[in-house]
Formats: C-alpha cells, sequence, structure tokens
C-alpha cells in the first residue's frame, strides 16, 4: 500500500537530514537507486529498514542499514507481512456506475460533467469506491461478462452512486440503496426510472450546477447519510421486495400486450 501525502503533509524534500535523528524504511524492497540515496541524504542518522523484502544481501541499499528486520530474504524463514497487524476500520463499499453519455442528448448532455463532479465527490469521502463498468465483455477479465456478474457485483456494495439507469435499477432490484445523478439536462430515463421506483435519492445535473460546489456536496453529503442509515436501507429493502413480486407479473403483461398488437394470420 503506498498512501499519498495529504495536503500539508510533509514531504521528503522538506524534511532536512538536519532535524532528524532516525529514520525508519517500511516496506517494499530494500533495493535501487532511490533507497540508496536515502542513505547518503541521511547519513547522520540511524537508518532502520522494516518489513522489507532483501535481494541482494551485498547491496549497497541493504547494508546501509544499521538494522535490517525482513519480512523475506535468501536462506531466512519469511515472517508476515506488518500489514497483517494491523486493525481495520470498516468503511462503506460505494459501487460507482458512471457514463460518459452519448450524443443523441446534443445540447442536454451534461455526463461528463455529471461525471467528474460525482467521482471528485466520492474521492472525499470516507468510503471503500469500487468503479463498476457496465460494459459486458466474456475475454476482458476486468468487466464482467454477465448481467448476473454484475448484478452480483452491485450486490456487495452498501451503497450505489450512479449517473446510469442500470446502475440504480440494479440496485433496488437487490435492496441496495443508491444516489442516482441524471445527467440529461432537464431529466431524463434515469430520473424516469427514479420516479417509477419511486425513488428519493435522484438528482438533477441542475442540481449539481445551478447550486455551487458547497451546496451540491452537501446535498449529495445528506443523501449518503440517508442511503446509509435505516431508513434509506429499508425503503430500498422494500422496493426489491415490491420488484420480485411484481417482475412475474409485469412479464406476463408484456407478452400479452405483444400477442394482442400482433395481426392475425
Amino acid at each position: 500500500m503506498e498512501p499519498g501525502a495529504g495536503p500539508g503533509s510533509l514531504t521528503l524534500d522538506d524534511a532536512g537530514p538536519g532535524e532528524f535523528t532516525d529514520l525508519v524504511f517500511v516496506s517494499g524492497p530494500a533495493h535501487g537507486r532511490q533507497v540508496e540515496e536515502l542513505h547518503q541524504r541521511y547519513a547522520r542518522c540511524r537508518r532502520t529498514a522494516i518489513g522489507v523484502t532483501v535481494i541482494d544481501e551485498q547491496a549497497p541499499a541493504v547494508r546501509g542499514f544499521h538494522h535490517v528486520l525482513a519480512r523475506d530474504r535468501p536462506r531466512v524463514p519469511a515472517s508476515r507481512d506488518l500489514a497483517a497487524g494491523g486493525s481495520i476500520s470498516p468503511t462503506p463499499v460505494a459501487a460507482i456506475v458512471v457514463s460518459h453519455g452519448r450524443r443523441e442528448y446534443g445540447p442536454l448532455r451534461r455526463h461528463d460533467g455529471v461525471h467528474r463532479y460525482l467521482l471528485n465527490w466520492i474521492g472525499r469521502t470516507d468510503c471503500a469506491p469500487m468503479v463498476v463498468d457496465l460494459r459486458l465483455d466474456r475475454v476482458n477479465a476486468r468487466l464482467c461478462s454477465t448481467a448476473d456478474q454484475f448484478a452480483t457485483l452491485l450486490g456487495r456494495a452498501d451503497v450505489v452512486v450512479t449517473s446510469r439507469l442500470h446502475g440504480l435499477v440494479f440496485a433496488l432490484a437487490q435492496g441496495i440503496p443508491a444516489i442516482a445523478v441524471d445527467p440529461v439536462g432537464g431529466g431524463g430515463k434515469v430520473s424516469a426510472q427514479g420516479a417509477a421506483w419511486q425513488w428519493p435519492a435522484v438528482l438533477s445535473s441542475e442540481e449539481l450546477y445551478d447550486g455551487g460546489d458547497g451546496q451540491a456536496g452537501a446535498l449529495l453529503d445528506r443523501w449518503w447519510q440517508w442511503c446509509l442509515g435505516p431508513e434509506g436501507r429499508e425503503m430500498a429493502a422494500d422496493r426489491a421486495d415490491q420488484a420480485a413480486d411484481a417482475g412475474s407479473s409485469q412479464l406476463l403483461d408484456l407478452v400479452e400486450r405483444l400477442r394482442s398488437a400482433t395481426p392475425a394470420e
């Protein structure tokens, strides 16, 4: 795991060698020019490597440390990586299903902007994001091969964030709360499905743009909390039950309507 430095974090360039007594190098391979440069830069510090991989015992990168506590090295039994001993605070899993849109919407097409806004917002939200592509491909291992696989993936999420019709439908059909944003100006098929499912957490693209970034973010935050709370979960479960009850009768009704519309031979 390689966490990025957050705003205001101390960078290596700002960490003057004369300000420290110890340097601790954690995880990764003790190998290469970058590690050797650490020894040169912090030559006056006591240097310790913890939980590292040693490839070559005689390499300058290894020999430059005063102490090496390796997770694996030649001719020495391996030890468990330090990550195994860390405590984990679970966060919600958010399945993200977004669309770049199609040309048929013309000037009403706001897909790219909605896509960017949702991804930037979810990046600031404490969750485990899971970007899910609606395209099906039996060859590409990064994509689902069947609709059942796609539905199963969404079913593992705690909440779905989507700008796509089927992201909303597949979520609610399985009782997973969803935050949907309609990327079509004035409302399109996402809003229509929200009305058909009587699902309240559907935003228009105007709500994202017209209220300003702070107001739109606060609106998404409120729906996020609602979806993860008891009211959102109960409503999603209720919608799934309704869909299960109505599914077969709806299909039979469609078949009957098709039959009645077919001219007799």
